[in-house]
């Protein structure tokens, strides 16, 4: 199933966001607009404001206030990318020059800044207390794990833990709090928001992992940044941390190095990644996860809604991009 015809079902929803974002990236200084426009211009998956609709509307949901959280965590996800095109000196993605190859750093970084101080200005309006708690303490969780992962790069030694960490911080956590809020605002139980958030934890797990793979299999025109990007930025990916794990000592040795070093031959350390099938055992972690967050959903009404989130785990882990 293509993500299209996943979000169906909420089409007319991910209209009314578009809608909000736009309206809420307005801005008499100029240059705030420009790369406002420029980033959602770039489109993207938009996988978390979904979730968060498809959450509230499985559970009953009659309103339009989860459009306007929607947006905060279309907002949340959009400073992340800035910040870290900033730190990763990228210049390429979603197929696009990175707005920082645009239009600097230091605009990047500000216009980063805006989107959360707006974002928390939009939690307020929505007068949920609990929604507000959830977004405003991932943020907080987000910003630990780009930390941690700064502290994990050229480190060799990564732990698989160490590793987890980082994905359930950085990644992870926006899925769970979108999850999460999109329970919170349909007013469902305390039960039915915890399964919300534990499908929202597995499936954005799932979701990073595939990205782990995608750096060794895709190509730059399909995956909108350049193959191999992880490893010339020496992040200890799962692949790579299973190259250490179970490969010889001269695999292993290559692979340390080019943590280390940011650099070195990218054919060999692939070569090393097919021959130990770190991919397939990479793949295999993100199936397992993606199985938690179906299981997850056993509490939630059948729907059509509820039906597009099983679809998202099969998504999640099948996508070539």
């Amino acid at each position: 199933m293509s993500l299209s015809e996943l979000m169906s079902p909420i089409s007319d929803d991910m209209k009314a966001v578009d809608a909000v974002i736009r309206a809420r990236l307005d801005s008499d200084v100029v240059l705030i607009r420009t790369i406002g426009e420029y980033i959602v211009g770039a489109g993207g998956k938009r996988m978390r404001p979904a979730m968060l609709l498809l959450v509230a509307n499985a559970l009953g949901y009659q309103g339009s206030t989860h459009h306007l959280l929607a947006a905060v965590v279309e907002f949340i996800h959009t400073a992340t990318l800035l910040h870290d095109d900033v730190v990763d000196e990228s210049d390429l993605r979603r197929g696009r020059s990175t707005a920082n190859a645009m239009f600097g750093n230091a605009a990047s970084v500000l216009v980063g800044d805006y989107l959360y101080s707006r974002s928390f200005e939009m939690m307020v309006e929505s007068d949920s207390m609990q929604a507000m708690s959830v977004l405003s303490a991932a943020t907080t969780v987000i910003a630990e794990g780009e930390v941690l992962q700064l502290l994990n790069v050229h480190d060799p030694e990564v732990s698989l833990d160490r590793y987890l960490q980082v994905v359930r911080y950085k990644t992870a956590k926006l899925f769970e709090a979108a999850a999460q809020v999109g329970a919170i605002v349909a007013g469902a139980s305390d039960a039915q928001q915890a399964a919300a958030a534990t499908y929202g934890r597995h499936i954005g797990t799932a979701f990073q992992l595939i990205d782990d793979v995608l750096d060794y299999t895709g190509d730059a025109v399909a995956l909108g940044k350049n193959v191999g990007d992880d490893l010339r930025e020496g992040k200890p990916t799962l692949p790579l941390i299973r190259v250490m794990e179970v490969g010889t000592q001269d695999q292993r040795q290559l692979v340390q190095d080019a943590i280390r070093q940011g650099e070195g031959d990218f054919i060999a350390v692939a070569q090393a990644i097919h021959d130990t099938d770190a991919l397939g055992f990479t793949r295999a972690a993100a199936v397992a996860e993606a199985e938690l967050a179906r299981q997850a959903l056993t509490g939630f009404p059948a729907s059509a809604h509820q039906e597009m989130l099983l679809s998202f785990c099969s998504f999640a882990v099948e996508r070539d991009r």
